[in-house]
């Protein structure tokens, strides 16, 4: 088959784990290469979640235009299929304007069904469709709804561990709403021609000098104010357990504020979930073979990171080349 690649519309993207450099590193290059960043991260969609989420500032956003913040309210939940759809037409108009999109984040399953056209079903999630599932799990055990989901969806089934609940009623979830198995949805995006001239950067750094970045970061977020963030939040009215306090970070500072965990304990927790969080995310991204890592750290800056991905870009997307010096 011919490799249409370069017929399509070019995307840059920059991936990593949390605290890597991925946001510094976009905001150096991204004039250079006449680029908008578009956000791929989770949390950053939420609206007044500014400081624990390491939100561009103000003055960045005037220095370089970002697309996918604050898009919802803390009580608002929001689905992977609503950012495929945000970020598609993100894209779609800043090439309309000449510039080059730079997809920046560390939300892999965002990336990916962003990158790879992910077939949604229409009808999204359904939380009391789940919760009766979930219920029915407890009520007549895990292996009755398995043995449902081999009646409705046997292929599904078969990649599904029989003890994987949160799959088990996804797939039946999805059964329910969409009226057709979720394996298909799967065949679907398997199908699908990948949308963009897509050249992708993943940054890493040496384990023990990412885990101290955290560190420091988390204490800086502390002393920014991002205990007084959430006190501002919840005395507004939002519940402890809405969406936007499940964020890491935001839902250690309501248990602290909760009497649940001490201070020094809750800083400590935030501490290693973004640790353990961080290697999820390289778990997760080591597994793309489309992304070319380059190394930061230890001597190696991102000055020269940088170059590197200012080079491939010339070379790599060439409608993108002739607009850049």
């Amino acid at each position: 088959m011919a490799d249409h690649k370069n017929d399509k519309p070019p995307l840059l993207a920059l991936v990593g784990p949390t605290a890597v450099g991925k946001s510094e590193l976009a905001m150096q290059i991204a004039p250079r290469l006449k680029a908008e960043i578009i956000c791929a991260d989770s949390a950053q969609v939420y609206r007044r979640l500014d400081i624990g989420t390491a939100k561009p500032t103000e003055q960045e956003r005037a220095a370089v235009p970002h697309h996918l913040c604050d898009l919802v309210d803390p009580d608002c939940d929001f689905s992977v299929a609503a950012y495929q759809r945000a970020a598609a037409a993100a894209i779609e108009e800043v090439l309309r304007r000449g510039r080059l999109p730079l997809l920046v984040g560390g939300t892999g399953l965002y990336v990916k069904a962003l990158t790879e056209a992910y077939a949604f079903g229409s009808k999204g999630k359904n939380e009391a469709v789940r919760a009766r599932l979930n219920r029915e799990a407890s009520e007549l055990g895990l292996p009755a709804l398995y043995r449902r989901l081999e009646q409705v969806d046997p292929a599904a089934a078969l990649k599904i561990h029989p003890n994987d609940q949160r799959r088990i009623v996804r797939a039946l979830e999805f059964f329910e709403l969409e009226g057709r198995p979720i394996s298909e949805q799967v065949e679907q995006t398997g199908r699908r021609e990948h949308p963009y001239n897509l050249l992708m950067f993943g940054l890493s750094m040496p384990r023990q000098q990412l885990y101290r970045r955290i560190e420091l970061r988390v204490e800086k977020m502390i002393a920014q104010g991002f205990l007084e963030e959430v006190k501002a939040l919840l005395k507004e009215g939002f519940a402890p357990d809405c969406p936007g306090f499940k964020i890491l970070g935001y839902r250690e500072l309501v248990a602290y504020l909760q009497g649940l965990r001490g201070w020094e304990e809750t800083i400590e927790e935030i501490k290693k979930q973004t640790r353990h969080l961080a290697k999820r995310q390289f778990t997760w991204f080591k597994r793309d073979p489309r992304i070319i890592w380059l190394e930061v750290g230890e001597g190696k800056g991102l000055a020269e990171a940088g170059e590197i991905i200012y080079r491939q870009v010339k070379e790599k997307i060439p409608l993108q080349a002739n607009s850049i010096t």
